[in-house]
């Protein structure tokens, strides 16, 4: 089965839970944890290359490491792809490129440049007419019928929440698989979304984002099909970054990792079972491929 297909039939079992990942570490960690999906995070992506997500990073960059994560996972993957990275023709190639990484599904925002995290203030929006025929252009694009594409508008703040639902339904009758109006800022909003939109729905819950914060099955009943925690784990990881160093200054030796495990269970985390297999699998005449 594809996965572009595993993640179809997941949301028919009910809302998938997508924590975000923003390299292979931690895309793998999702999957341990027994969740059906993984996100690639856009603000954790430009973090780990070294910039703000203020849309700084290339269609290219952000490319290749949703296929890095897709690659080092059996979960589906659903991408950040920002804006399209520019009109019709710049969506048409994205989606080729992520589809032959490997991804799951993708997001198009209708925000102009420079573009934010859509929990951040002063973000620019473009025409709906712009937005639309982006989304059009990026549905056509699809060589898998189940490939994702979902329309993302971030207009609630700029120009309101009846705009936002108007934009997500324009998107939905564009072609758009799924739509995602980013923060909701209210829970009558949250509640709304997903009755006022004629299409399946998807939530951004960020923590101390504009989102209210509110328990996932309480999320799954309003009638979203798909959830994303995207800072959930760049968050957690950076905050046991500056704790462990802060001990470390001050305490003058290796302070104890978070969790307390060997190189050897380390490196198993990262694969290292299978290709140990390899070191002597080739010396039997009898073994042609890897196992």
């Amino acid at each position: 089965m594809t996965v572009t297909k595993s993640f179809r039939d997941a949301m028919k079992a009910g809302m998938v839970v997508a924590p975000g990942a923003y390299d292979c570490i931690t895309a793998r960690s999702i999957e341990r944890a027994g969740f059906s999906a993984i996100y690639m995070t856009g603000g954790g992506t430009a973090a780990s290359l070294g910039y703000p997500d203020f849309g700084l990073l290339t269609m290219t960059e952000m490319a290749d490491n949703a296929g890095r994560i897709a690659a080092s996972v059996k979960l589906p993957v659903i991408a950040d792809a920002d804006t399209g990275y520019g009109n019709e023709l710049n969506a048409i190639r994205t989606v080729r490129e992520y589809e032959r990484r490997g991804v799951a599904g993708l997001h198009i925002e209708d925000q102009g440049f420079p573009k934010k995290c859509g929990h951040l203030e002063d973000k620019t929006i473009v025409p709906i007419e712009d937005y639309v025929a982006k989304i059009r252009a990026a549905v056509s694009a699809k060589a898998d019928p189940n490939f994702m594409v979902i329309a993302r508008t971030d207009a609630r703040a700029p120009l309101g929440f009846e705009e936002a639902v108007r934009r997500a339904n324009a998107a939905i009758e564009a072609g758009a698989d799924m739509a995602f109006v980013e923060a909701p800022q209210t829970l009558d909003e949250v509640k709304a979304v997903p009755r006022l939109v004629k299409g399946p729905c998807m939530l951004n819950m960020v923590w101390r984002g504009k989102t209210p914060d509110m328990p996932l099955s309480d999320v799954e009943g309003l009638g979203y099909k798909l959830t994303i925690l995207p800072g959930v784990l760049s968050r957690s990881v950076l905050g046991a970054c500056e704790i462990a160093l802060a001990n470390l200054k001050q305490q003058g030796r290796h302070p104890m990792p978070t969790s307390d495990i060997t190189p050897h269970q380390a490196f198993q985390l990262a694969g290292a079972d299978e290709w140990d297999r390899y070191r002597t699998q080739f010396r039997q005449p009898s073994k042609q491929a890897a196992e």
